[in-house]
């Protein structure tokens, strides 16, 4: 059985206005990138694009930045809470409480995200618009939806994510809370679907909802 992993989330002063700032942001803190790396379904979905992500938080917003190369793009779902795991997308499921629900945010190669809450991968509540609006996005690919583009393409992703974000929570402050969380890639309807994990699945089919292997985090 693979070691669970702990990351300890490092908090700074600097609330970026904009998502577009995150990276600098994370530079100047030194936050270090972590690598989205186990290929939990590797004889039915092999393939593997390159993939990391850094994160932090300010006492009540986290910050966000992934940093992906692979083959192929795309960017079909053009509305929040749509299908973006069918697209380039990267994901963030995170347990507040060790024996409450937990959320999925899910965002594609474009910022439209995906946030919604349960303690199962069935019935889960989709966050109303206004917790939607709530989450800052930005990416280097622009805003815009677009059907794939077959080309190897380097992109960055960067979401400043609020506590209130977790609508089913009352969190004042990020501040020395420990939570389980999960971190993700996949492109399900890509030329070359793919389905890769921070912490290692031991599941016979894919399958991201699934706390019981989450990793740990401690927002210091």
């Amino acid at each position: 059985m693979m070691m669970e992993q702990e990351l300890k989330v490092k908090k700074i002063a600097v609330l970026p206005a904009e998502a577009s700032s995150v990276p600098a942001v994370l530079d100047e803190a030194g936050v270090a990138f972590q690598r989205i790396a186990c290929v939990d379904w590797e004889k039915d979905f092999p393939y593997a694009p390159e993939v990391s992500f850094r994160i932090a938080h300010t006492g009540n917003h986290i910050l966000l930045e992934y940093q992906v190369v692979e083959d192929s793009v795309a960017a079909m779902a053009g509305h929040d809470n749509g299908r973006v795991w069918e697209d380039s997308c990267c994901e963030f499921f995170v347990q507040p409480t060790a024996d409450g629900p937990y959320y999925n945010v899910e965002c594609n190669c474009t910022g439209t995200v995906l946030l919604g809450c349960g303690p199962r991968r069935e019935g889960r509540e989709h966050a109303p618009a206004s917790v939607l609006k709530s989450i800052k996005r930005w990416s280097s690919l622009g805003a815009m939806p677009f059907t794939e583009r077959l080309e190897k393409t380097r992109w960055n992703l960067a979401l400043i994510i609020p506590v209130e974000a977790f609508f089913h929570h009352a969190i004042i402050s990020l501040e020395g809370m420990p939570m389980r969380a999960n971190f993700y890639k996949c492109g399900d309807k890509l030329t070359k679907p793919h389905f890769l994990s921070w912490q290692k699945i031991t599941v016979d089919h894919p399958d991201f909802h699934r706390p019981e292997f989450f990793g740990s985090l401690l927002f210091a």
